[in-house]
């Protein structure tokens, strides 16, 4: 574990890429194979492979009482030397003792990890962590202590510890990114590298892939300008939905969702699992998951009229209802149980837009067109009747076409074609008439890119609004802006009684020379040291921009912003210029109309 440590450290001393993957690839070299396995899932950040369920569930203020124990030092001690080093591995380095007769490995690392996850009940694992760490030199229990709060900050990505495994075994990258991608299981890649048998890797179910991303774009001029340089005659358009982006795994009638953090969070929709596994193959779908607003009686009606979303069979459609604002759908997240009132108040559906993997073949190297028709054959073809779903009709969402039959859950998000920015115009107006966000424009003829954000896929959305807000307090970033401060809170006016009230919290969009000037102003206007929080002078204004806006509890204003961004410093206007609650409000109740 001391050689481990010390590469770490290696690592995280230089800012040159080629450096820090030759290092680490000496690293892997020097190890044996099982103990090159288990420190490439350490260098990711984690205790465990990605694929794994497996947690320590240890708090970080257990960590911080056992640190406190082991170095005999006071919380002041503590706390100043956390404000300084930026994470508690790092103070654990730094306070520890020495001992010299540690004898450390990865592998007893990761068998202490295996017991702490397996113990029942904090004080048990804390025993166990504090047997850990004292049996630890300081530098080796500053990276365990990283490994454990998966905050390594050395400067390595995933990615890098892939190039390095190729360049230590002789193996394409190309083949180590893809056996890594299916297994999810770095140190699994590993051994399959170093044995030369990286073409043996298979997909591993209910492990989520990385998600493709879209670029934004700022007008349908500009997005259409992509793929008319690269000789596409037309795009696929899609509506951009207010929901959250979700992988759904369906294999031999299990069924797990994970979000695009790649958690799980398939109990906050119990609705839904039933109606995947009722497809009739295993799969990987790629879609959205919204709050739905389901008509009380199914009407058969023209397609779509007014923003409602329809199903098409034959001449007539069947209604099948329309998306709602992301705040419904913010009631359900979080939540383990989900009751039964809430199912009633707070329906989602599941827009399909992708299929990555079905019936045992991964198929994300088929252009999209191709996955579409497989993805359409999918929803289309008869169910499995041992698990119906929520209903008994079928469909898909039929703008203004007709649409074909699949369950009214999972609903195949319509595409249109597009041949002209003038059209993409058009889509977009339509989509917002939908109360949709925007459009996503697709190139038909590309291979789904797991994790990567490249012009075959663009978004284009409008802000829901700006706001001029006052800066309230202010806290230290992650990573490279550790030492600056750059997470800004942020609050409006409550006009009827004179003061401020938080709103929300940014920490994107200004330069690291504007984060720099800030951070010794606000260090100069300090009210309150809170430790990694300050409370400062309310005189910096900021307009920021947002998707939406939800009712919370979070901020004293009773409101909350969704991705907000800091758009400019406004140094022309006064805290008193700033916007008050009541324009939030006013916001607020346009979107939801």
């Amino acid at each position: 574990m001391k050689r481990f440590a010390a590469t770490c450290e290696a690592i995280a001393a230089t800012t040159k890429k080629l450096q820090k993957t030759a290092i680490l690839a000496d690293y892997l070299k020097f190890c044996a194979p099982a103990e090159a396995a288990i420190s490439a899932v350490f260098l990711t950040g984690r205790p465990f492979p990605a694929w794994e369920e497996t947690t320590l569930q240890v708090g970080g203020r257990s960590l911080w009482q056992v640190i406190a124990e082991l170095t005999g030092k006071n919380g002041g001690d503590l706390e100043s030397a956390y404000r300084r080093l930026g994470d508690l591995g790092a103070v654990a380095g730094e306070m520890l003792p020495a001992n010299p007769t540690a004898r450390l490995t990865p592998t007893e690392i990761e068998q202490a990890f295996r017991a702490i996850a397996e113990a029942r009940g904090p004080a048990a694992k804390a025993a166990l962590v504090r047997d850990l760490l004292s049996r630890a030199t300081p530098l080796e229990a500053k990276y365990i202590v990283k490994v454990m709060t998966g905050d390594l900050r050395i400067g390595l990505k995933e990615s890098l510890v892939e190039e390095a495994i190729a360049r230590a075994y002789g193996q394409p990258l190309a083949d180590v990114q893809r056996a890594n991608m299916l297994l999810g299981d770095i140190g699994q890649t590993v051994r399959l590298a170093e044995e030369g048998k990286l073409d043996q890797a298979r997909m591993r179910l209910f492990h989520p892939l990385g998600f493709m991303l879209a670029s934004p774009v700022e007008s349908a001029e500009k997005g259409f300008s992509y793929f008319a340089e690269a000789g596409v005659p037309d795009a696929g358009v899609e509506d951009k939905y207010d929901g959250i982006r979700a992988q759904a795994h369906v294999s031999a009638g299990e069924v797990k969702i994970f979000s695009r953090t790649r958690d799980e969070i398939t109990e906050s929709f119990p609705e839904l699992p039933d109606a995947f596994a009722a497809l009739p193959q295993n799969a990987i779908l790629d879609g959205e998951i919204v709050a739905w607003e389901y008509p009380e009686q199914p009407a058969q009606t023209s397609p779509i009229a007014g923003g409602s979303a329809s199903v098409a069979s034959g001449k007539k459609a069947t209604n099948l209802g329309r998306a709602r604002p992301f705040s419904v759908l913010q009631q359900r997240l979080g939540r383990k149980k989900v009751s039964e009132k809430m199912l009633r108040e707070n329906p989602v559906a599941f827009l399909a837009f992708d299929i990555l993997y079905c019936n045992g073949e991964l198929i994300i190297d088929h252009p999209l067109r191709e996955r579409a028709q497989i993805l359409d054959q999918l929803l289309t073809a008869p169910r499995k009747p041992e698990r119906p779903s929520r209903s008994e009709a079928q469909g898909q969402l039929a703008f203004g076409q007709e649409a074909e039959i699949a369950t009214a859950s999972i609903i195949r998000a319509p595409v249109f074609r597009a041949n002209s920015s003038a059209h993409l115009d058009e889509l977009f107006a339509a989509a917002q008439e939908r109360g949709n966000e925007g459009l996503m424009i697709k190139d038909l003829n590309s291979p789904y890119n797991p994790g990567k954000r490249g012009k075959s896929w663009l978004k284009m959305k409008r802000e829901l609004a700006t706001l001029d807000v006052v800066v309230t307090a202010v806290e230290s970033g992650h990573g490279k802006r550790i030492r600056v401060l750059s997470d800004y809170t942020f609050a409006v006016w409550d006009a009827t009684k004179d003061r401020l009230l938080n709103i929300g919290k940014a920490y994107s969009g200004l330069t690291d020379a504007e984060i720099a000037e800030m951070t010794k102003w606000f260090l100069a206007h300090s009210i309150e040291d809170q430790g990694f929080r300050r409370i400062v002078e309310p005189k910096i204004v900021l307009e920021v921009a947002f998707n939406n806006m939800m009712r919370s509890d979070r901020h004293e204003s009773g409101y909350a912003l969704r991705f907000p961004r800091i758009v400019r410093l406004r140094p022309d206007k006064s805290p008193e210029d700033a916007d008050t609650i009541e324009r939030a409000k006013e916001i607020y109740g346009k979107q939801a109309k």
